[in-house]
């Protein structure tokens, strides 16, 4: 049986959803974010660290690397884009300067180039571990420079100045949401207090103003070792087979609901690496799965407070793995919501730290 990556079924999905619309892709489209934190995980995804060293590598690294490493004359393009990328004095960072490269990528339709000529360069695909990237696997390359073709195809129009948008919003109200700013006990979480007399120093009327939403949920919340738990509703899991892509999502929760099981009073934590979930007023481990081993996290579109994420079986077999499908209800959207970015954010954490 081949073997499948689910963010190359990822990244087809996002690009079918951009075909849809038939004008210039620019920054207003709600899919372009989604295009971008996928190129980037799989840029990521393998990328080998050095044994002796502080410095982590990243994409961009390697991309700096390229007119020095394979000096053609089919990399002028590429090389304009990495100079103008470096003469930016707003990007700071490794990974502010590579996500500003994808953009500029994306509107010269270079991306795919990029990758061929990476492929071809054997002092930069060392990079990458050949048993786990997407790149240094001939099977996954070739499917993802199709699809980086299908999007050299496209018309992006993304705006690059960084002065530009800020002239854009200038005048203009700024508002913020912060998750959590309140221990169980009422007082104000620890290390927001310097943030918090800041702001009332610039600004003398600055308050933080409760959502009575967001109270009631922190009141049904657990609390355990100091930590927050979500309480939820764990309705039951099904086995999906082999494939456990964010497409079969729908089916699993259909099918988890067909079985008409009472739901479980249960407390889910979402740590640093992992999810855990206990038994409601118990210390019972229910389920403990770290990010590695779950391939997608969403919900359904006409019931969101439901959420559900596909798990292997056998993470340290991944050829023979089959997936479990785990559904469960939170008694709001937005705390679902919630759920569901930071397991997303767990994958891109467990990507480059673990």
């Amino acid at each position: 049986m081949s073997r499948k990556e689910p963010l190359l079924g990822a990244l087809k999905a996002c690009i079918l959803s951009l075909q849809a619309d038939k004008d210039p892709i620019t920054d207003r489209n709600v899919h372009l974010t989604s295009l971008c934190d996928i190129l980037e995980i799989i840029l990521r995804k393998g990328i080998r660290q050095p044994v002796i060293g502080l410095r982590r590598r990243d994409y961009w690294h390697w991309l700096e690397q390229l007119p020095q490493l394979d000096p053609c004359s089919g990399l002028i393009q590429i090389s304009t884009a990495l100079e103008k990328t470096i003469a930016c004095k707003k990007l700071l960072t490794a990974q502010g300067r590579g996500r500003h490269f994808i953009r500029l990528a994306l509107n010269q339709k270079i991306l795919a180039v990029i990758i061929q000529h990476l492929r071809h360069t054997p002092r930069l695909i060392e990079w990458y571990d050949p048993e786990s990237s997407i790149l240094a696997i001939e099977c996954f390359a070739e499917p993802f420079l199709s699809l980086l073709l299908v999007l050299s195809q496209m018309n992006f129009t993304l705006d690059l100045q960084a002065q530009t948008v800020l002239q854009k919003l200038r005048g203009k109200p700024l508002s913020f949401e912060m998750i959590r700013w309140k221990w169980h006990d009422g007082t104000v979480y620890g290390p927001m207090l310097p943030h918090l007399q800041l702001m009332q120093k610039e600004i003398p009327n600055f308050q933080l103003q409760c959502d009575n939403k967001s109270n009631k949920v922190m009141k049904e919340d657990g609390l355990r070792e100091d930590r927050l738990l979500y309480s939820l509703r764990f309705l039951g899991k099904v086995n999906i087979g082999m494939y456990g892509g964010k497409e079969v999502l729908d089916v699993g929760i259909e099918r988890v609901l067909q079985q008409n099981l009472p739901p479980q009073e249960v407390l889910f934590d979402v740590k640093e690496t992992e999810v855990i979930c206990l038994k409601y007023n118990s210390t019972q481990v229910l389920f403990h799965h770290h990010f590695p081993e779950i391939s997608s996290v969403g919900h359904r579109l006409n019931r969101r407070t439901l959420f559900a994420y596909c798990v292997a079986n056998s993470p340290e077999t991944p050829q023979t793995t089959s997936f479990d499908c785990l559904v469960y209800e939170s008694n709001f959207v937005e705390e679902a919501n919630e759920i569901i970015l930071r397991i997303a954010a767990g994958f891109r954490h467990t990507e480059w730290f673990v």
